[in-house]
């Protein structure tokens, strides 16, 4: 138990725990003081000093995110003095931050545009030099605007702490400080793997994803093409957010039916898909066991792991499933299985995809991933964008009568809906592996091991005699001790699942921004998104993905069986090597 020591807050005595910094212990006391470099999975940066206070007997303010308490220590979170300083300190913010709240994709949901009002600043008192940066519209998925940053640090944090990609820095010094990848490259030039944390964690609009949702209006408006959408997973669990619901509300029904009044002639559910990706990536894994391939299999699902995996493990490409993403599959199905049956050539689909995912957007332009010169996903938006679709469209939401996804393409299992949260392909994966490699039902299809939160989990399963050992990690910081140990000790696992995104899709880069007084990527939020999703598995008739009749019966019609010649056309790509430009590789390096 903690040692407790007396701190007096705005002249009131209290007992907190000793340790903590003065905004931790404020937080527990109901003292919430301002706050805008600081994010709790992150560093201290102390860097924007919003989050000052008076400490009776200190020289000056003192940062609140990295000051401890002491025993007897008096703290004034309110005073005139201090009002006045943080008031101050945000208008020079401001003052080097353009003036087009009411054009800003993050107007109304804006960190800086809150704390303003917060402190009761109704004009601008300061004028100075303002920067002024060309905006990177090179990425497929996330844009960079310099000009929107105000130096927080978040961001590079987060790239570098969490997901360990290292992509962002700040350079240069004073007034011409800017966040930017090595060299100053473009977005899309660079190591950016696309996954949108950046733009999570960001508190203006200095990152976005980039948007196609205008195109997709006038698209949806074509009467000469038929319109398809298809929604992952997490989506449902989430996008209430954006609505003002607590996360984890299932709207799975109330998605459907506002997708076909924004102007969709069909919707259907990725769950399908990721019941289809377990069928392959389950009989692709026993035939690399069976037959001597190469182990561990690594999954292939998660867009941004992609990327990651071909600039940075090379080395473990041929650990790589070869199957597609289900956003890639369904995409590729409804440009070839249901093309052939409504009777129409695949070029008059629009398939757009609904996704939590930035990297998404990136997936869609592979070109490895075309089938017959054809682009598979034409759009895809994220669940913010679906959400300001909807509301710009004036469909209500929240009181819409919920409806069904299409067929054939829509029924899943709840195999197919746990694939949005860390953990849950492989539990999917499990599911269905076990009874093709035994011929018998697993029972016990609930697989506590990988569940959760924690950065890597370990598990393992008997199948007919033989040790199954499995591994899964969310968030590409944990992915990468990971294929670390997987380099030093090849034979360890079987299977590994890996998502990019902390907590899984449920944390996607795409996902609705974090709402007044929140944290981004807030560990309670991501379990209520990922439990609606448990939720719903437990709540299905079918568990299991090869038990899913719409998935059969495409087999049966057109797949003919997984792996076979068919599905490795539609449903299986490759993957390559790739060195950023600028970048020069480690063996060609010459020099001292």
């Amino acid at each position: 138990m903690a040692d407790k020591i007396t701190i007096f807050i705005n002249d009131k005595e209290y007992q907190v725990d000793a340790g903590q910094t003065i905004m931790q212990a404020a937080d527990k006391l109901g003292f919430h003081i301002p706050r805008l470099c600081y994010h709790p999975k992150l560093s201290i940066e102390g860097s924007c000093r919003v989050c000052i206070v008076e400490v009776e007997g200190a020289r000056n303010y003192v940062a609140s995110c990295s000051f401890p308490v002491s025993d007897g220590m008096k703290i004034h979170t309110n005073s005139q003095g201090v009002r006045k300083a943080r008031r101050d300190i945000i208008e020079l913010i401001l003052d080097n931050h353009p003036l087009d709240c009411h054009t800003c994709e993050r107007d109304g949901n804006c960190e800086l545009q809150r704390l303003a009002a917060s402190v009761g600043i109704r004009a601008r008192h300061f004028e100075g030099e303002k920067k002024c940066y060309d905006k990177d519209l090179s990425s497929d998925a996330v844009i960079r605007d310099p000009n929107k940053c105000i130096l927080c640090g978040r961001c590079v944090r987060m790239c570098s702490e969490v997901q360990e990609v290292h992509n962002l820095t700040q350079a240069h010094r004073g007034f011409s400080t800017v966040v930017m990848p090595a060299y100053n490259m473009p977005m899309d030039n660079s190591v950016c793997t696309n996954c949108g944390q950046c733009i999570n964690v960001c508190p203006t609009a200095a990152f976005l994803e980039k948007n196609y949702t205008q195109e997709l209006f006038e698209k949806l408006n074509d009467p000469d093409i038929i319109k398809v959408a298809q929604f992952a997973p997490s989506v449902r669990a989430a996008i209430g957010e954006a609505f003002g619901l607590a996360p984890g509300r299932n709207m799975e029904g109330e998605l459907v039916a506002a997708l076909r009044k924004l102007g969709f002639d069909y919707v259907f559910d990725t769950q399908f898909a990721a019941d289809l990706t377990i069928m392959e990536e389950g009989s692709e894994f026993l035939e690399r066991v069976q037959n001597g391939g190469k182990l561990p299999m690594i999954t292939s699902c998660s867009s941004a792991w992609m990327k990651c995996v071909e600039q940075f493990y090379p080395d473990l490409l041929d650990n790589i499933s070869t199957c597609k993403s289900p956003m890639s599959m369904q995409s590729a199905l409804t440009k070839s299985y249901f093309a052939q049956k409504l009777g129409v050539d695949p070029e008059k689909i629009l398939s757009v995809a609904v996704m939590c995912c930035t990297a998404k957007k990136y997936e869609a332009a592979r070109p490895e991933l075309e089938v017959d010169g054809l682009r598979s996903t034409d759009i895809v938006i994220t669940t913010r964008e679906a959400a300001w679709m909807i509301k710009s469209a004036g469909i209500d939401l929240l009181n819409i009568t919920p409806e069904e996804p299409d067929h054939p393409l829509g029924e899943s299992s709840g195999a197919g809906a746990i694939f949005g949260t860390t953990g849950g392909v492989m539990e999917a994966a499990i599911r269905t592996a076990y009874e093709l490699y035994t011929g018998e039902t697993l029972v016990d299809i609930e697989v506590e091991a990988i569940r959760g939160l924690k950065g890597i989990k370990e598990g393992k399963i008997v199948m007919d005699g033989q040790e199954i050992r499995v591994a899964v990690a969310h968030g590409l910081g944990n992915t990468n001790q990971l294929m670390e140990t997987i380099r030093k000790e090849p034979d360890k696992y079987h299977f590994v699942e890996i998502m990019g995104c902390p907590g899984g899709c449920v944390g996607g880069g795409g996902q609705p921004y974090a709402q007044a007084n929140t944290i981004p990527l807030d560990e309670e939020a991501l379990q209520q998104r990922a439990q609606a999703l448990y939720d719903l598995d437990r709540g299905k008739t079918i568990r299991r993905s090869h038990d899913n009749p719409d998935v059969q019966k495409l087999y049966k019609e057109f797949l003919q069986s997984p792996l076979s010649p068919v599905s490795h056309k539609y449903l299986h790509t490759h993957y390559q090597a790739k060195t950023p430009k600028g970048i020069v590789p480690k063996e060609t390096k010459t020099g001292v």
